[in-house]
């Protein structure tokens, strides 16, 4: 008997689509909630990491960024809200500037050459050479040592008194350069160490980027007359679009939260020729007697600002790619 038939049989209107359905049996929707449970159960540990270490820590530096803390408020709590005004004496401090430049520069010149030498690395090595997987091995060990190990050796070598490297500049015949203590050789010494710690991670990805691409297209190219630079500037470089995107963006932040390598060669210094915001912000939080515990927060705020612009330009130009 049809539904029809049922609902025909036993009376027409609300009662009999009320009888249909106390005919028709139940779904069991247990199955289903076990598996809402079941995704709950996997989701929540990701989702208490989140909200532990990154969105409490976010609220909280917001927080001190919007009142106005001293060492006392920040044990009893009794902060009064000033808003912004500690975004306006970060804007107004004399420090700012300097700061905002040296950021601009450490981090666009060290992408730069980061991301140049290790395509370049990546490229040489793809050619499989003997003894190429040594080298390349021999390449990560930047990437590998602690930062505080290649800091403190980098700040060895470039002492202007027992430095290895004015040492050697002295074979050649030129001065020794003050390269840590001259506000003119700073920012260049940490400049430096930090493309030489930072080539590693571009050379690792960009080569796993090289291994994607079908050795078909390359044997295509040389049947067609072209080049070794023809073939990496037209299937090279546009088929690693991709994975160069990841890579910039991934050391655009991370390069923006450099501190310890700056910290431990030259401390920011001399005066603020080397001050970065991470150094400025650690600088205003735990570098006197009295914190400005308020500013400090401005001016960590202001980097994460700056770093969620770019991820947002990248998710914009990786939606444009796919489409």
């Amino acid at each position: 008997m049809t539904a029809t038939q049922f609902t025909a049989s036993t009376g027409t209107g609300d009662s009999g689509r009320a009888a249909v359905a106390a005919a028709l049996p139940t779904p069991d929707r247990r199955p289903r909630r076990r598996g809402q449970w079941a995704a709950w159960a996997f989701l929540a540990p990701v989702v208490i990491y989140l909200v532990v270490f990154y969105a409490y820590p976010l609220f909280r530096n917001l927080d001190l960024s919007l009142r106005d803390y001293t060492v006392r408020s920040f044990i009893d709590g009794t902060a009064p809200f000033v808003w912004f005004a500690n975004y306006a004496t970060v804007f107004q401090d004399p420090t700012f500037w300097p700061a905002l430049a040296n950021t601009a520069t450490f981090t666009l010149v060290s992408i730069v050459f980061q991301y140049s030498i290790g395509m370049a690395l990546a490229v040489f090595f793809f050619q499989r050479f003997p003894l190429s997987t040594t080298l390349r091995a021999l390449f990560l060990v930047p990437w590998l040592l602690p930062l505080l190990v290649s800091a403190s050796a980098w700040s060895w070598m470039l002492n202007s008194d027992s430095g290895v490297v004015n040492y050697l500049l002295s074979l050649v015949g030129v001065d020794a350069v003050n390269w840590l203590t001259s506000p003119q050789w700073a920012l260049v010494s940490v400049l430096i160490a930090n493309i030489w710690i930072g080539v590693p991670f571009n050379l690792v990805i960009l080569y796993s980027g090289l291994q994607n691409i079908s050795s078909d297209i390359y044997e295509a190219a040389s049947i067609d007359g072209a080049n070794a630079w023809q073939k990496f500037w037209r299937i090279t470089f546009p088929l690693l679009r991709p994975v160069s995107a990841i890579t910039i963006l991934l050391g655009l932040v991370y390069t923006l939260k450099v501190f310890d390598i700056i910290w431990i060669m030259t401390r920011g210094g001399p005066g603020s020729s080397s001050t970065t915001f991470a150094i400025w912000s650690y600088r205003l939080g735990f570098g006197s007697a009295l914190p400005d515990l308020s500013p400090a927060a401005a001016v960590g705020n202001l980097l994460i600002v700056i770093a969620l612009v770019f991820g947002l330009i990248y998710i914009r130009a990786q939606r444009r790619l796919e489409v």
